[in-house]
């Protein structure tokens, strides 16, 4: 009952952020559909990629992206199978994006302060360190799990990259081509972080609601994850956009 009412709670959440979601999205839509027309031809689609920052942010983007979606890939594996509280994934859930909502200010004013660039490297860092903790967890550890998911929610929104990825393109036509390339590399980074650490789980010895492998599917759910993010902040502080 538990988990059916966690679910049933996450599921009302989501619906309501839907809902408003739509109501800011139909005021913004003629200008959006206009900017996303004046770039949909594939010349111009592959423009963003002449410039060498663009590409440069466009690596940081597929790197960190796969890094956060390996855990979503795998979190119910990892609450159900090396937890066994999987009848809490839905409270889990709702914590995290409880977390990351209320963060929004904090980020905020942050980007403002170190500049978008500089505070998506703090978030990538400060993630590692939070959610590392993840990987020594055995079972029943709900309370600390529930505080990683806390703290780990209060990541970076993607919405404030915008900033960083403005300084990769160009305005007009060459703008629309960077948001749209950009979003296409956030889904890609999903079908990468499925693609890459479910065969790593069967060839490591992992099968779902056995509890064998579950060594390996902390390493998958919690240390891939960081060492990725780790990589994606040294290519980030490398790249030429510390100035944003």
């Amino acid at each position: 009952m538990t988990g059916a009412a966690g679910y049933m709670a996450l599921s009302i959440a989501f619906a309501v952020a839907l809902l408003l979601g739509a109501a800011l999205l139909a005021r913004a839509v003629r200008p959006a559909a206009r900017a996303a027309a004046a770039g949909t031809d594939l010349r111009g689609m592959l423009a963003p990629f002449r410039q060498a920052r663009f590409r440069s942010l466009f690596g940081v983007l597929l790197v960190n992206g796969v890094a956060s979606s390996i855990p979503a890939t795998l979190f119910l594996f990892f609450a159900g199978d090396r937890l066994r509280l999987g009848a809490l994934a839905g409270l889990f859930l709702i914590v995290y994006f409880c977390a990351a909502a209320l963060s929004m200010p904090l980020w905020v004013s942050l980007a403002r302060r170190l500049g978008e660039a500089r505070a998506w490297t703090f978030s990538m860092l400060a993630s590692c360190l939070v959610f590392v903790w993840a990987y020594f967890l055995g079972e029943g550890a709900a309370l600390a799990f529930g505080v990683i998911c806390a703290l780990s929610g209060l990541a970076l929104p993607p919405a404030l990259l915008a900033g960083v990825m403005k300084q990769a393109g160009q305005s007009g036509r060459g703008e629309a081509a960077c948001f749209g390339v950009w979003n296409w590399g956030v889904q890609l980074t999903l079908a990468l972080a499925a693609g890459i650490a479910l065969p790593l789980l069967g060839w490591w010895g992992y099968v779902p609601g056995e509890h064998a492998g579950t060594a390996a599917l902390a390493g998958a759910y919690a240390l891939l994850p960081c060492l990725l993010k780790c990589v994606a902040a040294s290519m980030l502080w490398r790249a030429p956009l510390r100035d944003c």
